[in-house]
């Protein structure tokens, strides 16, 4: 049984571990080892956890192995994940991790905390910076950092995050794994703003899904039926972002050769949203602003994004406006602004360009989808 997780443990996938455990081919201890032994071979040059907890992992398997033998179907039944620094085993998406069968190995990096940059994308760890795992010359993005690093890397299958303007998302897109940053009240939010939502990183799109069913509860994904071809409205910028053009190009072409036309017919709206900025500063409490005009701008902002989902089925846009910085930090730029722009109440997914070399500039494309009832 141990030769199935040694052989070919970056390749497995978090329901791909469930059902080897649910099947008797492997158990919940081997996979929870297979990963420490991961860890302990790799985040050397990562640097993605600052703590692991080899011994709390341990025994959380055999719990989730006892669970599985007693008949229990778990949907996530021994899988190791890694859990955002901050969060600790004791948060409301690590226990609906835990209790859907997840072991949790480790605390990942996140950024430190500093008033020299308001836009800090990089993790911190006692060994130094976060690096990515496809150009440790990269900064893996943040505030997710380390879980983002852990499981591009291989190490877990499967981490935890939380996102407020971003945080799933870029991480996700500049380590070229899969996020969620689910809608706004399907899931607790971290902050009393409600904006900073707790979200799943994985590198199997299947395992994020499975994920966000176990986060949100037996009602996640059981709206209407969903029809094709999806009508999809694409924007580089929002009306809000500076992108670079290769950027843009590249993604682009993406979403245009990726779907198909049976899935997905793209349009390119003129859109223009109201700069969300201020009034996400105001909302997480870091610049004061007046109280009224920071609602003018959120209504204008829903406003304006309820006018584009009445119209079209999905956003696309880049992820972020340019590559990932280096482990300086991102100077000027601000790497969030086009998840700012459908912040308040969208869920949105960043998908992986795929073939992008991890050389070069690369393409990140997020999708948002409105919510279903």
């Amino acid at each position: 049984m141990a030769d199935i997780a040694t052989a070919r443990w970056a390749e497995l996938s978090a329901c791909e571990i469930a059902s080897l455990v649910h099947e008797g081919r492997c158990t919940a201890q081997t996979m929870t080892e297979a990963a420490l032994r991961a860890i302990a071979e790799r985040d050397a040059d990562v640097r993605a956890f600052t703590q692991v907890w080899a011994d709390t992992a341990r025994a959380h398997a055999a719990e989730v192995q006892a669970r599985v033998e007693a008949g229990e179907r778990l949907p996530l039944a021994g899988v190791p994940i890694g859990i955002k620094a901050g969060e600790g085993t004791g948060s409301v998406q690590s226990q609906r991790m835990i209790e859907a069968g997840c072991v949790p190995v480790g605390a990942t990096s996140v950024p430190v905390v500093s008033h020299a940059a308001d836009w800090q994308t990089w993790g911190h760890t006692d060994r130094g910076p976060t690096l990515n795992p496809l150009n440790p010359a990269w900064s893996p993005g943040g505030s997710s950092a380390g879980s983002a690093a852990a499981v591009a890397s291989g190490m877990v299958p499967l981490a935890t995050g939380s996102d407020g303007a971003g945080s799933v998302r870029i991480p996700a897109a500049w380590c070229a794994v899969y996020g969620l940053k689910p809608t706004n009240g399907t899931v607790p939010a971290r902050d009393a703003a409600g904006l900073n939502i707790a979200g799943p990183l994985a590198r199997d799109a299947q395992d994020l899904r499975t994920a966000f069913k176990a986060l949100a509860g037996a009602g996640a994904g059981t709206g209407t039926p969903v029809r094709r071809p999806l009508r999809a409205a694409w924007s580089a910028t929002l009306g809000i972002a500076d992108t670079d053009p290769e950027v843009a190009a590249r993604v682009r072409s993406f979403v245009g050769t990726a779907f198909g036309a049976d899935r997905l017919l793209v349009d390119e709206p003129d859109i223009r949203l109201p700069d969300p900025a201020p009034c996400w500063m105001a909302l997480r409490g870091h610049r004061a602003a007046p109280a009224e005009q920071v609602e003018a701008v959120r209504r204008e902002l829903h406003t304006a994004v309820d006018a584009l989902f009445g119209a079209y089925d999905v956003l696309a846009t880049p992820t972020t406006p340019h590559p990932p910085h280096g482990h300086s930090g991102p100077g000027n730029r601000m790497s969030v602004a086009p998840d700012l722009g459908v912040q308040h109440h969208r869920p949105s997914r960043r998908l992986p360009s795929r073939g992008a070399h991890p050389g070069r500039r690369r393409g990140r494309l997020a999708v948002h989808r409105p919510a279903r009832p």
